[in-house]
């Protein structure tokens, strides 16, 4: 980190943006790290979010009425984002859990006809319920940039993630992206109510896990696997309703 930062030849100006904006690269580097496994360095998250600063800085239009500070989040997050992707940290299994916990959510809900409990979850994966939730722990950053993501124009965060250039602004985009937001919208009425209050902390009040484990009066670790099991029911039950190619 201190090579990348030492390496800019900056004007007293852009030095002291760049100063005056590192709080907010550790915060979302912070809130990024806190969804990976303890193998991904939180120093290696900050030191790429800084790249995405001095970006943002160098490239920043007052001109387009965005404020520095929104712009400056996108480019950081999209940095980190991109080395995460470009990393595959993501374990193979991982993955395939992923898919199973989607698939077995889908299954219930198409036979039972509602939300599925966690206990039926880890029935139908052959789990007990204390397997199924160190599974939740285990994948809780797989679906990280696929639900969730950060639009220049936009503040706070982002189940739907559009980030594509002009394209973005694109009217049939804007008709998808009111077409997703209904479908989001009843999903999420759909599911348990205390996963409903933990989507709504993190995504609406932007809290971090342990402010919402105080919330809520829970573990961190137990808001944690909520976040994860809602967020698959999302992609479970968007999945079946929105063809992949168009978004997610």
């Amino acid at each position: 980190m201190q090579t990348q930062t030492a390496s800019v030849k900056a004007s007293p100006d852009r030095e002291t943006l760049i100063l005056e904006h590192l709080p907010q690269v550790r915060l979302i580097a912070r809130r990024i790290h806190e969804r990976l496994p303890g193998s991904v360095s939180l120093d290696d998250l900050i030191s790429t979010g800084i790249v995405g600063l001095i970006s943002a800085i160098d490239n920043f239009d007052p001109k387009l009425n965005v404020k520095l500070k929104t712009y400056a989040e996108y480019k950081i997050r999209g940095a980190i984002l991109d080395s995460l992707r470009g990393m595959d940290w993501a374990p193979r299994q991982q993955r395939k859990r992923v898919k199973m916990i989607e698939a077995a959510i889908a299954t219930l809900e198409q036979r039972n006809h509602r939300a599925p409990s966690e206990d039926e979850i880890a029935r139908e994966l052959g789990l007990s319920t204390e397997e199924y939730h160190d599974w939740l722990i285990d994948v809780r950053g797989v679906n990280l940039g696929s639900l969730e993501g950060h639009a220049p124009e936009e503040e706070g965060r982002d189940l739907l993630r559009f980030v594509s250039d002009s394209e973005e602004h694109w009217p049939s985009r804007i008709v998808e992206r009111a077409e997703l937001e209904r479908l989001l919208a009843q999903a999420i009425e759909k599911m348990p109510y205390v996963e409903r209050t933990v989507l709504g902390l993190y995504y609406h009040e932007e809290l971090t896990l342990r402010e919402i484990a105080k919330v809520v009066k829970l573990h961190e670790s137990r808001v944690s696997q909520l976040k994860s099991q809602a967020i698959l029911r999302l992609r479970a039950y968007l999945e079946k309703r929105w063809p992949m190619d168009r978004g997610l």
